[in-house]
Formats: C-alpha cells, structure tokens, sequence
C-alpha cells in the first residue's frame, strides 16, 4: 500500500528550508502562480477584490506569499522573453535578501530552430539564427539582470531535445557548446540541462567541468532516472554548484502530465522512487555526512507527482534527522 502523502504545511516548512538554505541548499518549485495551492501555500483572503478571487491580483502578488516560506524559485518565465527591468524589479521587491532566483535562459539562445508553435508565428521552423549567440545573451540576460545579481542563484541552458538534423553526433553539439561557454563572463553560475540521453557521454561532462558550469540533473520524459544521471562518472561537473530538477516521470508526456494532475491540488501519482536520489544527495548534504561544499539548487514540477508541495513536505520529512 502507498503510503499516503504528507500535508504540506507552511510553519513546518519554512522552518525546515530555512534551517537548509543556512546549510547552502536551495529547495524550491518550478514556477509559483498555482491557484491550487490555495489552502496549501496561499490565502485566498489575500486575493479578494469586490468580494470575489481575482486572478490577477493572485499572479500579481502571490511571489511574496510564496517567499514567506520558501528560499528559492525557478522563474521559468524568463524562458518565453528577455527579462527587462519592470519585470526583474516586479520579482525582486516581493521577496527578501537571502532569496534566490534561478532563471530559465529564453529560448531565442538555446533553440536551435524554432518549434512550431503559434508564439513564434513565422519564424516557426526555421532556424534561430541566435542559437548560442553569447553576445545577445550578454546584452539582452545578463545586462538587466545584474542589479539583481544577490538574488540570482544559477543561470540555466534548457536545451530541447535535438533532433539527427540538428546534430548527427553528440559531440557536435558539445562542440558549439564549449565555445558558447567560453564566451561568458565567469563570474555567474551556469547550469546546464539537456534531452538527449545519448549525449551523456565523457566529452559533455569535460566540457562543463572546464567552464565551471553544472550539468542539470533532469527528471524528464526520455531522460534516464536521477539516480543512474548521478552515477554517471564525473556527473558532477561544478565544484561551487549542483542543481537538480525533479520534472516528470520518466516515460510520460509533459501534456499528459498536464492534463492528468490538473489543478495541482494533491499528488495523484506518488514517486518515490523517483525523488530518493535528490532526498539522499539533499540529507547527505544538510547532515555533512560528506563535506561537500556545493551550493545544491533543487527544483520539484507539479507534473512530476501532481503536487510540488507534497513533494517537497515528503523531501523534508525524508531528510529530517531520525
């Protein structure tokens, strides 16, 4: 029998991340505008105009709800459009110094050819002529983002899985990458994620320990599991920093995730297995049972177990001393 998923309760929390982010690690969700989570994390009173919920008002101003309990989010905003100052500013004054913000790259850097999706109108299927352009990425990432530099935690590359007419060879692509890397200013933490599991090869991981940058740890559709990604030789890439994301089961469709655990109110699929290496890495770490000085920034999907919250209630519970 399942055992049956811990509540998440924010006074719990809060003290357990906290009592983490002390020890350098990160644990929070991927994005924070979840209605579901009403009741959970948030406090539907907050959000009332004229008597009734107004969405726009939770979108607006639930960040700084979320950031009275957690240290960390990833803004994968950032990923559709270059974050300019109103928006950077939007984040920033709703949470307090110590938190940290890790941002999707956009995807004009990281697409090699544009999907076909209507937001890209006619660009769709044609190559993005921005593909690694570190230049624009300076200018149009880092730029706006350096007066937030102290509430930036990592800088994250999410590659799309690429296809043999994009790059007939892993190493081509590590290739491309290794220059891109070398063009960027060193003083940020990078990280790193890709779709292709036939890529996970010696040249990729050299390629991110030579510029410092971590590999993400991605729980993902054709992705191998966490634990087998982390006992890859040399996984490990950054000495400053890890990161993990726990996404989606490997195996299902991101729109099915979608679809199935709408509106993220409870878990509805529990994985256990799923989420033990990032628990073990996580209590291994906060008990210093090795040492290790990293900085871990470890981020839960509600589309991996349908509830990022329980997840993360069971993460805590799981890493909790006996």
């Amino acid at each position: 029998m399942t055992a049956t998923p811990p509540s998440f309760v924010p006074d719990l929390a809060r003290q357990a991340l906290r009592s983490l982010a002390e020890a350098g690690i990160f644990l929070g969700t991927s994005s924070w505008k979840y209605p579901g989570w009403l009741g959970q994390l948030y406090t539907a009173d907050r959000y009332v105009y004229r008597g009734q919920f107004a969405q726009s008002r939770f979108d607006r101003l639930c960040l700084a709800e979320y950031a009275e309990t957690f240290t960390t989010v990833c803004v994968d905003a950032a990923y559709y459009r270059f974050p300019d100052e109103r928006f950077l500013n939007g984040l920033a004054d709703q949470v307090p110094d110590g938190f940290q913000f890790t941002f999707k790259v956009t995807d004009e850097i990281t697409l090699k050819r544009f999907t076909r999706l209507p937001r890209f109108g006619d660009r769709a299927g044609q190559p993005n002529p921005h593909f690694l352009d570190a230049e624009l990425f300076a200018s149009s990432f880092l730029a706006p983002l350096a007066p937030f530099r102290s509430k930036t935690g990592v800088l994250m590359f999410e590659f799309s899985r690429f296809y043999p007419s994009d790059y007939s060879r892993g190493r081509d692509f590590v290739e491309a990458l290794d220059g891109f890397l070398g063009k960027l200013p060193k003083d940020w933490r990078y990280g790193v994620e890709i779709r292709n599991a036939t890529f996970l090869q010696p040249g990729y991981f050299a390629c991110l320990a030579r510029h410092r940058v971590s590999h993400v740890f991605n729980s993902w559709e054709a992705m191998p599991s966490l634990a087998e990604q982390m006992a890859l030789p040399d996984a490990f890439t950054s000495t400053d920093h890890a990161v993990a994301r726990l996404l989606l089961r490997p195996g299902r469709d991101y729109e099915e995730a979608v679809k199935r655990f709408q509106p993220y109110d409870r878990i509805q699929d529990p994985y256990p297995e799923g989420r033990a290496p990032i628990t073990e890495l996580l209590r291994r770490i906060a008990h210093r049972d090795k040492g290790v000085s990293r900085t871990i920034y470890a981020y839960v999907n509600n589309r991996f177990e349908g509830n990022a919250l329980q997840t993360i209630a069971s993460i805590l519970r799981e890493i909790a001393p006996a």
